[in-house]
């Protein structure tokens, strides 16, 4: 048992976990400041695409997620890693990736807003629903004694207060908010990227040992990701570009927030840790990768 992922902890220490957090909450701020309230009527103007952008993160992810490890049966701490990463909204650079694939940048904004709050909910929900129906993921849970309510509370800290502050800045300090965004959003990222490397950096032995067992569950768990998010939008029959930010935003995970509630509830486990460390990699590789393919290829007229 002693060489099996669901034995190992990663080391991180409680210096570098304060700073994942803050970390979490300046990118947070950062995606805040260029936030209004229009982003949120857009909704109510037109709901379509907002909620089934909405369904494909929290609904459909997490239930294929599921299906992927009813399947495959990794490992019970690599089964929960990925339950934990399809339950956590879309990442920080998702606006990024859908400007540059051609998507409808408006809608990224939006769903990056409204699925930050929902996440408040949703993602401690997902964890325990999708974690508690699989039976090697339920003895971890029940194992840690992990309380929901706890888990919302750090998500809440993490991704509200820092969204809210962001807005209310933009929306009274309209001129700063967009000079310390520029230099702010760039800025964050790197401290996050940073930090993820750190963590590894400290643990690359049991990386390399392990990676292995997970690069290629990783590759089609966000595979599938892309894809729902594209073909639920195509079900939906809305335009190409909505299509494409739905795929972006569903394959775009924030598998920072992953990490974090890994380190701070689950002493850093073996496979969950890095399951969302190297999806933190991979997304980026396969995000950008998808993005510039579409750059190249126009949306015609619909």
């Amino acid at each position: 048992m002693e060489n099996s992922i669901d034995s190992v902890k990663l080391n991180f220490s409680e210096d570098a976990l304060w700073g994942l957090n803050i970390a979490l909450a300046v990118v947070m701020f950062g995606v805040a400041l260029g936030l209004t309230t229009q982003d949120f009527v857009r909704i109510v103007k037109a709901p379509k695409s907002a909620l089934l952008g909405v369904l494909s993160q929290f609904v459909v992810l997490p239930a294929l997620t599921f299906l992927l490890v009813y399947i495959f049966e990794p490992t019970p701490s690599i089964a929960l890693g990925m339950i934990l990463v399809a339950a956590c909204p879309g990442g920080n650079i998702s606006n990024f990736m859908s400007q540059i694939s051609g998507g409808n940048s408006a809608l990224s904004v939006t769903l990056t807003a409204f699925a930050t709050l929902l996440a408040i909910f949703f993602t401690p929900f997902n964890l325990s629903f999708w974690g508690g129906l699989y039976p090697p993921t339920q003895a971890i849970l029940e194992q840690v004694s992990i309380n929901p309510i706890d888990v919302f509370k750090t998500v809440a800290l993490i991704l509200a207060a820092p969204l809210v502050a962001g807005m209310l800045v933009r929306r009274w300090k309209p001129k700063t908010a967009e000079v310390i965004s520029k230099v702010l959003k760039p800025l964050s990222i790197l401290i996050f990227v940073a930090l993820v490397i750190l963590a590894f950096s400290n643990n690359i032995d049991l990386f390399k040992r392990f990676i292995g067992q997970i690069i290629l569950l990783v590759f089609l768990h966000n595979a599938i990701a892309l894809s729902c998010g594209y073909y639920l939008g195509k079900l939906g029959k809305l335009p190409i570009a909505d299509r494409r930010t739905l795929a972006v935003e569903t394959g775009i995970q924030n598998s920072g927030l992953g990490l974090l509630l890994i380190f701070s509830f689950f002493d850093g486990l073996g496979g969950m840790a890095i399951i969302a460390g190297w999806w933190g990699i991979w997304h980026i590789v396969a995000g950008l990768t998808m993005a510039f393919w579409w750059s190249k290829r126009k949306i015609k007229h619909e």
